[in-house]
């Protein structure tokens, strides 16, 4: 099953250690390329986190962003950094003998100080475990949505290969019209220069002719690229790629077809063909 590389995913989860939350958001990407948002307290985490993301996803950009709340009384408790404070006052009594001029601070202009209050360590084991799980959680809410986006996507390049299949019956079925009417128009041509015509050499010049309007080695190969489109969206692995690859591929053949049209059908077929194919790799960008 094909899974597209957009989804978003958010799963929250409440316990003893307080709140947290999960939202991942998926874009295409080239290549597999996490950016995480960790709360300070849980930024250990990172390592695990990517190495959780990269066992389960291939490719995509990923916006991962964790909150976490903490419960009520459980934030750690503060205590005063004394060396630190004693440090500022003999500081500042230094600067007061420098100026001439003594000034002692409040204890709470004191607080404002960074590093005079620190938060004690507490035991972060039950949320650091409960973050994981509910990854594990997010992954899955993700790829259950990718897959869901890759069915859709998948309907709809069957629906473009049909179409392109159809194309190529059409175009098919109007080629011995298509070359009949060129042997006509040369014969006419050729008239108009000499009264009576040598066979042999007419018929020289329409075998040339017909060799330049040939599209039957390119009608082959489109209907063995959509063969192979086809094969491939039934594969349970990442196709993204080798479906970018067949899109040039396709593309090549109807620019081919094109270039060698001498009738407005065909040339029609051939504009229908790119847009069909240019719909198709759109999508398939988007395509894990």
């Amino acid at each position: 099953m094909i899974k597209s590389m957009t989804a978003f995913a958010r799963e929250s989860r409440s316990g003893d250690f307080g709140e947290l939350t999960w939202e991942l958001r998926a874009v295409n990407h080239r290549y597999l390329e996490p950016h995480l948002r960790l709360p300070e307290e849980l930024r250990a985490l990172e390592t695990s986190v990517r190495t959780r993301l990269a066992a389960r996803v291939q490719r995509g950009k990923l916006d991962c962003n964790l909150r976490y709340v903490p419960a009520v009384g459980l934030s750690g408790s503060l205590r005063v950094n004394r060396a630190f404070v004693e440090q500022l006052l003999a500081a500042g009594q230094e600067v007061g003998a420098i100026i001439g001029r003594g000034v002692e601070p409040s204890p709470f202009e004191l607080l404002r100080w960074p590093g005079v209050l620190q938060e004690q360590d507490r035991d972060l084991d039950e949320v650091t475990a409960a973050a994981l799980d509910l990854l594990e959680r997010a992954i899955d809410t993700l790829l259950a949505t990718r897959e869901r986006e890759g069915e859709r996507l998948e309907r709809l390049l069957v629906d473009r290969c049909d179409r392109l299949q159809e194309s190529v019956v059409r175009v098919r079925a109007r080629m011995p019209e298509v070359m009949t009417s060129v042997r006509r128009r040369l014969a006419d041509r050729l008239a108009e220069l000499r009264a009576e015509l040598d066979p042999a050499r007419l018929e020289q010049e329409m075998a040339l002719v017909a060799a330049r309007l040939d599209v039957d080695e390119e009608m082959d190969r489109l209907e063995a690229h959509v063969a192979e489109v086809r094969d491939v969206l039934k594969r349970r692995e990442p196709v993204g790629r080798r479906l970018d690859f067949l899109m040039q591929e396709l593309n090549r053949e109807a620019n081919t077809l094109g270039s060698k049209s001498a009738d407005v059908e065909v040339t029609r077929e051939a504009v229908e063909m790119k847009v069909l194919i240019e719909q198709m790799r759109e999508q398939v960008q988007n395509l894990e």
